[in-house]
């Protein structure tokens, strides 16, 4: 895609990977609108509370109103949670982070599909995750939801074939972000690094279907290269900041 002249809104673009992509964009040449809970409102940012249906049509309002030649919407938002399954409590966390990640990114792309299929031309850019393919036990809601970001951006983007307007999923490794504090963790990949390698893959014509890092590959691949046993024994590990 050519990332010099898009229009784009970013839900989850006010801080961390997304802010990091919005700055990129920009750079290239693109109008960004960034989106966020905290956001100021303005002509380049809105207030997006994805758990609530009734803000993401006020936003999605705001933003085409606007914006009228909005061409890309991303929908960056979500959250990470380290959850006890042997503790009932978990259940609260593990339903907000449906109602985030999972939830968030459905109402997101409904919200904008409509818009985006009458300019008949676009881009729905989804954000999964590696441990969509090899689990984090540690947070296993959160890669459950991811897992389920991915088998919507597939089914997403097959309904929309022919259309005009692509899906794109987006697919971070471990990124050194703030999310659950492990931003130092020797395993994490730098932030610009990540997002210098995402934009680069998003500008190729053919855009891919699958934004995938070189970081990220051993997990897309797991399967195929019989090594996902190992890597979920791997991921495994991090169960002992439970106890």
């Amino acid at each position: 895609m050519d990332i010099t002249t898009r229009t784009v809104f970013i839900a989850g673009g006010t801080s961390g990977l997304g802010l990091a992509l919005a700055e990129r964009l920009r750079a290239a040449g693109s109008t960004v609108v960034v989106g966020g809970r905290s956001a100021e409102p303005g002509p380049l940012s809105v207030r997006i509370d994805v758990t609530d249906p009734a803000s993401i049509l006020a936003a999605r309002d705001e933003v085409l109103a606007a914006h009228p030649d909005l061409d890309t919407v991303v929908t960056m938002s979500g959250i990470m949670v380290a959850e006890d399954l042997r503790d009932p409590a978990h259940l609260a966390s593990a339903e907000d982070t449906v109602t985030t990640n999972l939830l968030g990114t459905i109402r997101l792309a409904t919200a904008f599909t409509p818009h985006l299929l009458a300019r008949g031309a676009g881009a729905i850019v989804t954000v999964s995750s590696g441990v969509a393919f090899v689990p984090l036990p540690l947070t296993p809601t959160y890669g459950a939801t991811k897992a389920g970001v991915h088998s919507y951006s597939e089914s997403l983007r097959e309904q929309l074939r022919g259309t005009g307007v692509e899906v794109v999923e987006i697919v971070p490794p471990h990124v050194a972000t703030t999310l659950m504090g492990l931003q130092d963790a020797p395993t994490a990949m730098p932030v610009d690094a990540f997002t210098d390698e995402v934009v680069g893959l998003l500008a190729q014509e053919p855009t891919p279907p699958e934004i995938l890092v070189d970081h990220v590959q051993f997990l897309r691949r797991a399967v195929v290269e019989g090594t996902y046993d190992d890597q979920l024994a791997t991921n495994a590990q991090m169960l002992s900041m439970l106890r």
